[in-house]
């Protein structure tokens, strides 16, 4: 297994798109961190404070998509298994993981831009101040939410297997069918992968779900599309 995840990991490193997500990624950050701390006015709670450290671990989904759903569409995810000699379910699971290892390193670098240029803004806000476990726990919310939002994405792609379709799909969800559902039950958004992230990177707050548990309903989102993701990918041929 060491083999294959290092060829996807070389392969997900070297690929423009993960240069894009990162210039966009830290551009976003940048772009909340000014629009929370600089243009929304004074910040006298805990929790809006803590939103100017937000990143946006949602935008690696849609790279994770993009980038997997890239092997199918350039024809290269069943060479990949031919040549490593392994079922393309294996291939799969060490794609994702070269992912979650990206998503990992793509949230490190966002959240520590975003700490770097927030910090010093915040402090001139009236209010409590920011204690390191607040930031601590910003930090650590989002980059669980970068890694899960990468694997998920990742297994999406594998599903979709066309990175056009997959972003319109993603679109769709993300700018109609949620608000929609946010509309009718408004709890109900953080229930799915997009309401759960924002929860847990501070992008979103005062809602009736705690962080912890934002955590696990984007985990179980992400554990279960994973599943089928392996399994579907087992059953296909490799034409």
């Amino acid at each position: 297994m060491s083999h294959l995840l290092r060829g996807e990991l070389i392969k997900t490193m070297t690929t423009r798109t993960v240069l894009g997500f990162a210039v966009g990624g830290v551009a976003f950050a940048v772009l909340n961190v000014l629009a929370v701390a600089v243009w929304s006015g004074d910040l006298d709670e805990v929790p809006e404070k803590q939103e100017a450290l937000s990143a946006l671990p949602i935008l690696l989904l849609l790279w994770g998509l993009v980038g997997t759903a890239g092997e199918y569409r350039h024809r290269t995810a069943a060479p990949a298994a031919l040549v490593s000699r392994r079922h393309r379910g294996a291939v799969l699971a060490a794609r994702i993981t070269a992912y979650a290892l990206m998503g990992l390193l793509l949230g490190t670098l966002t959240t520590m831009v975003s700490l770097g240029l927030a910090l010093p803004l915040l402090s001139d806000h009236p209010g409590p101040g920011l204690t390191s476990g607040d930031v601590r726990a910003v930090v650590a919310g989002n980059l669980v939410a970068f890694v899960l939002s990468a694997i998920l994405g990742a297994a999406l792609g594998a599903l979709i297997r066309s990175p056009v379709l997959g972003v319109v799909v993603l679109l769709i969800v993300n700018f109609a069918v949620v608000p929609l559902l946010s509309g009718v039950w408004e709890s109900g958004i953080n229930l799915t992968p997009f309401g759960a992230a924002g929860v847990l990177s501070r992008m979103t707050h005062h809602t009736t779900l705690s962080v912890a548990e934002a955590g696990w309903v984007l985990a179980a989102w992400t554990a279960a599309v994973t599943l089928v993701a392996v399994v579907v990918e087992r059953r296909r041929d490799l034409a």
